[in-house]
């Protein structure tokens, strides 16, 4: 596994400097003399080709005339802009608010077909209910520090659950327990939330698994991701969220899912451990 899930975006910055690095060296210049040209300190050049210091696009321009190759600027500045949006810290989504964040989402998942999901933490956005949502972006707002339009964002992430129900989309599921028995929400609307869990197992847009406190555990609790196809996982820290790309770590990803599932239930046993959860509220 990798070792952190920021590690496609580093990857891609450093893919990024070897490329503005070969073209330096392509052009016959050292990097004092490309600095020069730049109009740059070297140590500006020495890390940007290190990957530690993320290039603009008037560097990247500036780099590429002093280079000779002015016609690579605009696809070497949408490669860096690309590389920019795999890491984008909750702050900076979150800036105007959640709701525009909930309606990338809604459009991601609309093209998606087939979305494995894991989660350690909450339940996934389509299958929370209004009270859970609501109680959940009251918690993120006051922690950020963000706009408070909660009651639009919380609208814009239920209107993801239509995905359930229309255009052939297919939700393969895993939960740890403990997701069912953090009181997130207050006792009401935690109760509202799983039963609401039992009304969607049956969809045949659904699968559903959950991981028991008691399973031999071969893969350890991680943090939540999702699987968007076999082309993106999106993966949810406390400070950012990390689109991957790199066919490496979607297989890692996979392969994890795979292993997460084993050890889940499904069917009757699931359903149990869900009323059980419900029982533990009353």
């Amino acid at each position: 596994m990798s070792a952190s899930p920021s590690s496609s975006a580093q990857a891609a910055r450093e893919a990024l400097a070897v490329r503005l690095t070969h073209l330096r060296k392509d052009a016959g210049l050292t990097g004092k003399e490309l600095s020069a040209r730049c109009g740059w300190h070297p140590a500006k050049t020495t890390r940007i080709q290190k990957g530690v210091a993320p290039p603009s696009d008037a560097d990247i321009r500036a780099w590429c005339t002093a280079c000779g190759a002015d016609d690579q600027a605009d696809d070497l500045i949408a490669t860096a802009r690309a590389v920019d949006s795999m890491y984008l810290e909750w702050r900076r989504l979150h800036k105007d608010g959640m709701r525009k964040v909930q309606q990338d989402w809604n459009t991601l998942h609309e093209q998606t077909r087939v979305c494995r999901v894991y989660v350690s933490n909450v339940f996934p956005g389509f299958f929370q209910t209004p009270g859970f949502a609501t109680a959940l972006m009251e918690q993120i707002t006051r922690f950020q520090g963000t706009p408070d339009d909660v009651a639009e964002a919380v609208a814009a992430r239920i209107a993801r659950s239509r995905f359930l129900y229309e255009g052939g989309h297919r939700y393969v599921v895993l939960i740890e327990e403990s997701v069912l028995r953090y009181r997130t929400a207050d006792p009401d609307a935690m109760r509202g939330q799983l039963r609401h869990l039992l009304a969607v197992m049956p969809l045949a847009s659904v699968s559903l698994g959950i991981i028991p406190f008691t399973a031999q555990r071969t893969v350890w609790p991680l943090e939540a991701f999702y699987l968007h196809d076999d082309t993106t996982a999106v993966v949810e820290t406390l400070t950012a969220e990390i689109k991957v790309k790199q066919p490496r770590e979607l297989a890692d990803y996979a392969r994890a899912f795979t292993g997460l599932a084993e050890m889940a239930v499904h069917g009757d046993a699931a359903r149990a451990l869900i009323k059980a959860a419900i029982d533990a509220l009353e």
